[in-house]
């Protein structure tokens, strides 16, 4: 946790803060900061600043916010639905690395039961947006959407995605080196585990949406995704 993310139910007036449970664990057995000492805190969706910390009472008072958030990638991300246990880890890192739309896709290679999962629960994927957040110093909280049919997705949602923006699908095979440091805004596609089969491709294609691959290794969704937006976006 690199920022104390305050959020506007935590306000008791315009200057002080109720700091939650997790925050006061971490303040205490990680940062191990005393009475008066200053935080570095942000407020959700907002500015970034200091605040003076209250150990009675478990409360900050904020200081000069003036800092902006980091810069967003101009990306729509749309992901395969990954297993439960690597959808925390996945959402995390890329709220970490800058990407603010998600789109969680259903595909032929997906298991049905994952939709079932505790996992995407709002109240689930907001906390693992939260630890992205407070990773990366950042306070613009990403949108994550959800469509359990791939077809009307590809045909009805992805056309407007696309206005203004290059479309990339992720895959091995009969498709172009993927690009780096690209000039323009993209929506990116990543497959299951499986990879996409070969409708689904068609169906990609079809909407105008590039294939690419990052060389002749298979890797892993968890791995992929942070590689693909550090080669698409590489940090400057």
């Amino acid at each position: 946790m690199n920022l104390i993310l305050l959020a506007p139910d935590q306000a008791l007036s315009d200057s002080h803060y109720q700091l939650n449970t997790r925050q006061q664990e971490h303040i205490a057995k990680v940062l191990k900061k005393a009475h008066g000492d200053t935080l570095r805190v942000g407020l959700l969706n907002g500015l970034i600043g200091d605040a003076v910390l209250d150990l009675e009472r478990w409360q900050v008072t904020l200081g000069q916010l003036t800092t902006q958030p980091p810069k967003a990638l101009p990306m729509e991300l749309i992901l395969a639905l990954p297993r439960p246990n690597m959808l925390k880890r996945t959402l995390m890192n890329i709220t970490a690395m800058g990407v603010k739309t998600v789109h969680l896709l259903h595909s032929a290679k997906v298991e049905k039961s994952y939709w079932q999962s505790p996992v995407l629960t709002d109240a689930s994927i907001h906390d693992y947006l939260i630890e992205g957040l407070e990773q990366a110093r950042d306070t613009v909280l990403p949108v994550v959407h959800q469509y359990t049919r791939f077809r009307p997705f590809v045909e009805d949602t992805l056309p407007d995605l696309l206005q203004g923006r290059v479309g990339l699908v992720a895959h091995p095979y009969q498709a172009e080196t993927c690009p780096v440091d690209l000039q323009e805004p993209c929506v990116l596609a990543i497959g299951p585990e499986g990879g996409w089969n070969e409708f689904e491709m068609e169906k990609w294609s079809d909407a105008g949406m590039q294939s690419v691959h990052l060389g002749e290794r298979i890797l892993k969704v968890e791995t992929a995704v942070p590689v693909l937006l550090s080669r698409l976006y590489p940090a400057k």
